[in-house]
């Protein structure tokens, strides 16, 4: 397993993170209608609405699990926050940063991870937006640009849920 790198602007991805004001807050509604209709669009058993923090991924909203943290540097998400384009690992056990990862050997069993990034309108990525499978799988340009669409629409959310936390 290769933990991910930490990025350069870290402070600054983090400062970003935090002043969203929404780390250990209750689920919401307005994201667990994103993450279940990508479940049921997609036909995958598990996504998550997850935040990358100094040491851990939370998960603001999940389907399909009862999963809400765990550490950074066993996340799938933590890579792909450090990625331009939407991350996509077709077989994890084919992957050498995560063919012995806790989540391909065990509990979930993770095949397919797609992970789009949650990048701010000042440019931090904070997290990802991600479906996962356990078995391989592929998406197309159609199937890239709809969980795209998906993606802004939770960043859209975090920002609203940010203004609205400034103004009181």
């Amino acid at each position: 397993m290769i933990a991910a790198p930490i990025p350069h602007d870290e402070d600054k991805r983090l400062q970003a993170l935090r002043a969203l004001l929404i780390l250990d807050t209750p689920p919401e509604e307005r994201f667990n209608r994103i993450t279940a209709f990508a479940a049921f669009e997609f036909d995958v058993p598990i996504v998550l609405l997850s935040l990358i923090d100094d040491e851990r991924q939370w998960c603001k909203s999940t389907f399909g699990t009862d999963f809400c943290s765990s550490s950074r540097d066993i996340s799938f998400c933590g890579h792909a926050i450090l990625q331009d384009q939407i991350m996509v690992i077709e077989d994890a056990t084919q992957d050498v940063r995560f063919h012995d990862n806790p989540f391909v050997t065990g509990e979930p069993h993770i095949r397919f991870y797609a992970g789009a990034q949650l990048v701010l309108p000042t440019g931090e990525a904070v997290g990802s937006f991600c479906l996962i499978d356990r078995k391989p799988r592929t998406l197309d340009e159609n199937d890239l640009s709809i969980l795209s669409t998906l993606r802004q629409m939770v960043v859209t959310e975090l920002v609203a849920n940010s203004d609205k936390s400034v103004d009181h």
